[in-house]
């Protein structure tokens, strides 16, 4: 069964999943040729029990545009993560993560998954952006960030911290590392 990578980000109101809610999650399901197979987006009620984190605030005070966003439509966490399980299991193939970075995203949705549709169909397959960036350019992870990626791993799309977006601008930098990667191993 052939891998789906599943570009995902996710906003939320702290750093650390289950002291912090989750805001918003969006998904790009991307075949390895980069062909966009379906998108996911859900915007979550925050947990009531969880607290917001003071300096995330003071950040999403920066970003009025990407708040309005992911505070409209807003849905209990169990309904959306068990329309994600679903759309996560119609996939036709394997779902793996892929985030920038990825161990926040994937703490973040590992929790909810976990917590609200009882599975994780992810397992424990998770691909960081930045860490495949640090093997293919063969530097430390530090000195692989964005900025010190060629410029032909990218599309021309904006980051614009709504979740479904920045899924989908991360995925199309990963297909990109990927037919690179693959291109000069044959």
């Amino acid at each position: 069964m052939q891998e789906i990578y599943v570009s995902t980000d996710v906003e939320t109101d702290g750093p650390v999943a289950g002291r912090h809610s989750m805001l918003s999650i969006g998904s790009a399901a991307y075949a390895a040729d980069k062909t966009l197979l379906a998108t996911f987006s859900a915007n979550l009620e925050a947990l009531p029990e969880l607290s917001t984190d003071a300096s995330t605030a003071a950040w999403w005070a920066t970003q009025p545009d990407a708040w309005a966003a992911c505070r409209s439509g807003l849905e209990h966490p169990r309904d959306a993560m068990m329309r994600y399980l679903a759309w996560l299991k119609a996939l036709p193939g394997r779902p793996v993560l892929v985030g920038y970075p990825a161990a926040f995203d994937f703490s973040f949705v590992y929790w909810y998954l976990t917590r609200f549709a009882g599975e994780n169909p992810f397992g424990y397959s998770a691909i960081d952006i930045k860490t495949y960036a640090m093997a293919m350019l063969r530097q430390p992870y530090r000195a692989c960030g964005k900025q010190s990626m060629p410029a032909e791993w990218f599309d021309p799309v904006a980051h614009s911290h709504v979740a479904l977006d920045d899924a989908l601008e991360q995925g199309r930098l990963f297909c990109n590392m990927l037919r690179v990667n693959l291109a000069s191993t044959t």
